[in-house]
């Protein structure tokens, strides 16, 4: 008989904290996470789908990490974390006979936030390996220009709403047919160190 109770009284010790998404994604509320003290939220990973955020179905397919960084009262701020595309959307892109091209480039935004960006290309068919390299070329001069311009909220925007993935796809194509170009996962790094 005491060890159920114990159990329930656990449970009723813990609060619910809603749990916040950053400026960059609308303050929109993502859910709901327990905890008995909001000292142990912070840091906790989140994930949701850029659906859950837009309401827009095509955006299904693109998942989204926030990581805990600041609590007040019952709400639970986050900060962005990186983003990636689902398996079966990645799988849906590949086509037989033709080339799957693959970047990955560590940038810098405009105000020092380190991002790994990975970019993706799918030509229309089998591409030779200086095409490959050369449309690599062009991803990783797009994406590091980007970077070194925009703060990383609006970097972030571009990576994940595919504004980059469609610049990249209309300066590479003039190599190389193209059906497709995103920017199909990406990790932020290290943030800035605040100053004392």
């Amino acid at each position: 008989m005491s060890r159920p109770s114990r159990v329930r009284d656990k449970w009723r010790e813990k609060r619910w904290y809603m749990m916040v998404a950053p400026s960059s994604f609308g303050n929109v509320e993502i859910g709901e996470t327990p905890a008995a003290n909001a000292k142990i939220l912070v840091g906790r990973k989140v994930e949701t789908t850029l659906y859950a955020i837009s309401g827009d179905f095509n955006q299904i397919h693109i998942k989204l990490y926030f990581q805990i960084d600041d609590v007040k009262g019952d709400k639970a701020y986050t900060h962005f974390a990186g983003h990636d595309f689902t398996r079966d959307y990645l799988r849906s892109l590949v086509r037989r006979g033709s080339s799957r091209i693959d970047g990955i480039f560590d940038v810098t935004t405009k105000d020092e936030f380190k991002i790994r960006i990975y970019a993706i290309a799918f030509p229309l068919r089998r591409a030779k390996t200086t095409q490959q390299s050369a449309i690599r070329s062009v991803m990783q001069d797009v994406i590091t220009k980007r970077a070194k311009r925009l703060n990383f909220d609006a970097f972030i925007q571009e990576c994940v709403l595919g504004k980059i993935g469609s610049d990249i796809y209309n300066k590479a194509k003039t190599i190389f047919p193209l059906r497709k170009s995103e920017i199909r996962k990406s990790k932020l790094l290290t943030q800035p160190t605040a100053s004392a």
